[in-house]
């Protein structure tokens, strides 16, 4: 993964027309882009074809992006990704938005609505998170899955950022990359892989502890673990 200040150097290059930073860029971005397309795949459109809409978000996000924004080049980018996708399917006809995500949106605009007029600002990205009970990184998404009140690059009115900017500040651009990558690949587990996942890493339970909630043995669970770590290293390379 590239560094902050490698980025910024190649898409400087970039934009002065240096054709091997741009595709230096894309390939390291590459698992962005993938993370996002698969939010969006449905039968009607090709994998192929959603990655080349993601790659023209990418090469957009790549002209445009000014270091003065005051935000990581991947955070920028997402939008700039998704929103090259959702047009295109809204074109033709084929966005499909699950009702979870528009039972969240609608559950952000209602929160975003209320906190508005009792705090006389914008609510943070940190503060709507809380709220839905999500990662940061997912807000983006929520609010982007259809017309919402707050644009993540409107400026809030108590200290003049904008939403992305209080995001950006709170990740690095690797951790903020790899957060979404992961958990698109930890959505595609069975439940018995999710649970001991969830179990070992983020309630830092024993393996023999994990065995006995799933009724299993100590051996089996650590076998399980091995095979789950190597899918997550392949699909991540």
């Amino acid at each position: 993964m590239l560094s902050a200040e490698e980025t910024i150097e190649l898409i400087k290059k970039a934009q002065k027309g240096d054709d091997e930073a741009k595709t230096a860029l894309l390939q390291n971005n590459l698992p962005l882009i993938k993370s996002i397309v698969r939010r969006y795949q449905n039968k009607q459109i090709e994998y192929d074809d959603l990655m080349e809409l993601g790659t023209l978000g990418l090469i957009k996000a790549m002209n445009n992006y000014n270091c003065s924004y005051g935000v990581r080049f991947s955070t920028y980018a997402v939008p700039m990704i998704a929103g090259e996708i959702k047009r295109f399917i809204r074109d033709n006809g084929a966005i499909k938005v699950s009702r979870s995500l528009k039972a969240q949106n609608k559950s952000a605009n209602e929160f975003i609505e209320s906190y508005r007029q009792k705090n006389q600002k914008e609510p943070s990205i940190k503060e709507i998170a809380q709220f839905l009970k999500v990662d940061e990184t997912e807000v983006v998404f929520i609010l982007d899955s259809s017309k919402y009140p707050v644009s993540i690059y409107s400026e809030t009115e108590d200290d003049g950022l904008t939403l992305a900017d209080k995001l950006a500040s709170k990740e690095n651009q690797d951790d903020y990359i790899e957060k979404i990558v992961l958990r698109e690949i930890i959505d595609k587990f069975d439940e018995r892989d999710k649970k001991i996942i969830y179990l070992r890493y983020y309630r830092d339970k024993t393996q023999s502890e994990i065995a006995k909630a799933l009724g299993v043995s100590q051996v089996q669970v650590s076998r399980l673990e091995a095979k789950i770590l190597e899918r997550i290293r392949r699909e991540m390379v």
